[in-house]
């Protein structure tokens, strides 16, 4: 049996490895025997870890929320110090992740669409971190004092859905600034 510091480590071995294949080829074209050779592991260090495909997509879905929420969040805070200019700084945001290396669209989106059933795991799991998307975007307008922030966090939140995937179907290096535009309307002044 391994160690929990082994474990940690096996375990963000296959995760790395599984964000990366994921990432590129999809998840279901991505066998979990590629994942493990890709990490460096046997069949006995993955059983350790995950009972099954699904367990590491749930987990590479959890480490992806967490990541990517704590980057958003980073970034609206640098580009806009102050609470008022945060909902559109997301905008600005996501148009440097459309313009990174690393950008394939959002990863929840791309699974949610692999997974057709609405009541399996995964598919929940997409759904949560657009939940917590949506929770996050509420805040952003609490902070800033913008009334109706349940609403508004639910339209703005459908734009940057938008925005992301027209950046990635469509290529448009355009998305986030056209939607930031869009966002920038529904705001009082």
């Amino acid at each position: 049996m391994l160690s929990d510091d082994a474990r940690s480590t096996t375990c963000g071995r296959i995760i790395a490895a599984a964000d990366e294949l994921f990432s590129k080829d999809g998840v279901r074209a991505t066998a979990v025997e590629s994942v493990m050779r890709r990490a460096g592991v046997t069949d006995a260090e993955f059983a350790a870890v995950f009972n099954g495909k699904d367990d590491l997509v749930a987990a590479w879905l959890d480490e992806r929320d967490r990541t990517w929420m704590a980057w958003l969040d980073e970034r609206v805070r640098s580009l806009a110090p102050s609470p008022g200019g945060r909902v559109l700084a997301l905008f600005d945001a996501l148009a440097e992740w459309f313009g990174s290396d690393e950008f394939r669209g959002s990863a929840f989106i791309n699974t949610a669409i692999e997974y057709p059933d609405p009541a399996h795991r995964i598919r929940i799991a997409c759904r949560a971190h657009k939940v917590a998307f949506r929770r996050y975007i509420r805040q952003l307008l609490l902070d800033a004092h913008v009334a109706s922030a349940e609403r508004l966090a639910a339209e703005i939140e459908l734009l940057a859905g938008g925005a992301i995937t027209a950046a990635v179907v469509e290529d448009d290096g355009t998305a986030a600034r056209v939607a930031r535009a869009a966002a920038a309307k529904l705001l009082p002044p």
